[in-house]
């Protein structure tokens, strides 16, 4: 029996999205009582406190192997002294999202799409966030008269043809008051695309229910990206989770960070993407770690990510292949970063070396 069939034998109501929210782990007393610690990992965790919020629902914490200190769900869950020690790159708002923010809760970078900043609360607090100078801070959600600015300025902006839904997570927020969110966006006519980002596929599977996409079925073409950094993240209860939102007409996207000892090598990854499109989930991005406050333990080398992407390219299908990128600090947006396929050209042909290593030679047309 895995740890989390037994945590469901002992609460009876575990498949209860809302008492998953109730009792997240917020502090290392009550972390104590669910996985093993020293009092010397509590007292650190303490200390970290102090300068970073922590919550962990029960169901994410129940697939931590407590026998093991570099387990990739309690390192991306559980908060470590590593995040107090500051870095020379450490930035407030690495993306400078407050810069692009014409309006409060609206991020306007692209000349297409805004990002609308939902709510501030998550189901949990990932230790690699880069939003952390906001997502925790405080449990708060936009007001209706905030609400009403954000979907002012876009209906005034009719270039906004795609709403990114974020925050913190949407779907902590109840169904009737998403559908709200929904409603004012699908009003706006020249609307087209609604993107929701969560991560509560990963963390909190239960609050993909019936009620929850039946809603979302009348809003068509929503979209849902979320956010798997691990293959041991894909439970039955996430996969199960995955597969609803697709049967509900939902394409579903998935935006993984590479992350040091976690998810920084070939294999891991390899299995990752195969589970993913196993479960109709298409891989997205392959994000480098931002310079956000605290977290540049995480942080690889950017050739960590090439190689990555490279290892993967021609050894499985190309749709399962992410697209890496860098999240330009400043503002500048996402760069892709890729290896050189092309060895030389010039005005004849393209000298072009394959997936394999091998090379090959396309000759440029005839001009005239």
């Amino acid at each position: 029996m895995t740890r989390t069939e037994s945590f469901k034998q002992q609460y009876p109501q575990w498949n209860d999205w809302h008492w998953q929210i109730a009792h997240r782990i917020m502090d290392a007393d009550t972390l104590a009582k669910w996985l093993p610690l020293s009092s010397q990992e509590e007292s650190d965790i303490n200390h970290v406190l102090k300068l970073f919020r922590m919550a962990v629902t029960p169901y994410y914490l129940s697939l931590i192997n407590p026998d093991d200190p570099h387990d990739p769900v309690r390192m991306q869950c559980i908060p470590s002294l590593q995040e107090t020690v500051p870095c020379a790159n450490d930035l407030l708002d690495p993306l400078n999202e407050d810069g692009d923010s014409p309006v409060p809760h609206i991020v306007h970078r692209y000349p297409d799409r805004v990002l609308f900043l939902v709510t501030m609360e998550c189901s949990e607090y990932c230790r690699h966030c880069t939003r952390r100078r906001e997502v925790g801070e405080e449990d708060r959600a936009i007001t209706d008269e905030e609400l009403d600015v954000a979907v002012g300025y876009i209906r005034d902006h009719e270039e906004i043809r795609d709403v990114l839904i974020s925050g913190g997570d949407p779907l902590t927020l109840s169904t009737a008051r998403l559908e709200t969110i929904i409603q004012k966006l699908r009003a706006v006519k020249h609307v087209d695309i609604i993107r929701i980002g969560t991560r509560v596929p990963v963390v909190m599977p239960m609050r993909i229910d019936d009620e929850l996409l039946n809603m979302l079925k009348k809003y068509h073409p929503i979209w849902i990206n979320t956010h798997f950094n691990h293959p041991n993240e894909i439970t039955e209860d996430a996969e199960r989770a995955c597969q609803a939102i697709a049967d509900a007409g939902i394409p579903l996207g998935n935006q993984t960070v590479l992350l040091k000892g976690i998810n920084d090598n070939s294999e891991t990854m390899k299995e990752l993407m195969l589970k993913l499109v196993h479960n109709r989930v298409r891989p997205y991005y392959l994000y480098q770690c931002d310079l956000s406050r605290g977290i540049s333990r995480f942080r690889t080398d950017v050739e960590t990510g090439v190689k990555i992407v490279h290892d993967l390219q021609g050894f499985i299908s190309g749709f399962a292949v992410p697209k890496f990128v860098i999240d330009a600090p400043g503002g500048g947006g996402k760069v892709p970063i890729c290896y050189d396929y092309v060895v030389s050209h010039d005005e004849h042909e393209y000298v072009l070396e394959n997936y394999a290593g091998k090379i090959y030679r396309y000759p440029e047309p005839h001009r005239t």
